[in-house]
């Protein structure tokens, strides 16, 4: 059983910036593909980043691509979300989620992943 703890939500203004992060329980943490998820009220949970546990290499949704940057520290067991540029379309509960098994073709589902942390809400306002 893996626990995920997120960390570093908040309100911020439009323009700025935000970083989350995602500590595992798990030791074999480098194993895992993790990823963030978002939703926002009465909307479905959405893909926004993950990083495929074999290579390495992120993937970005459409609409955080360019402004997100997902980086994974395995000596910490931590995944984290760089948040720049952000507007009050990124306002949502972020959930950090992780899978050991899941193939590269379904790292975008959130039904593919296997754990999930407790979320942390981002609020983008002025």
């Amino acid at each position: 059983q893996v626990q995920l703890l997120e960390t570093g939500g908040g309100l911020v203004q439009p323009g700025g910036s935000l970083r989350l992060s995602c500590a595992a329980s798990e030791r074999t943490f480098s194993r895992y593909t993790m990823g963030w998820f978002r939703q926002a009220p009465g909307k479905e949970r959405e893909f926004v980043a993950a990083v495929f546990r074999t290579y390495g290499r992120p993937y970005y949704s459409d609409s955080v691509k360019g402004r997100f940057t997902i980086s994974k520290d395995n000596a910490k067991a931590t995944v984290y979300l760089q948040m720049d540029s952000l507007t009050p379309e990124d306002t949502a509960v972020y959930y950090c989620a992780a899978d050991g098994t899941l193939i590269l073709s379904s790292i975008t589902q959130h039904s593919a992943y296997d754990y999930w942390g407790q979320g942390t809400q981002v609020t983008v306002s002025s």
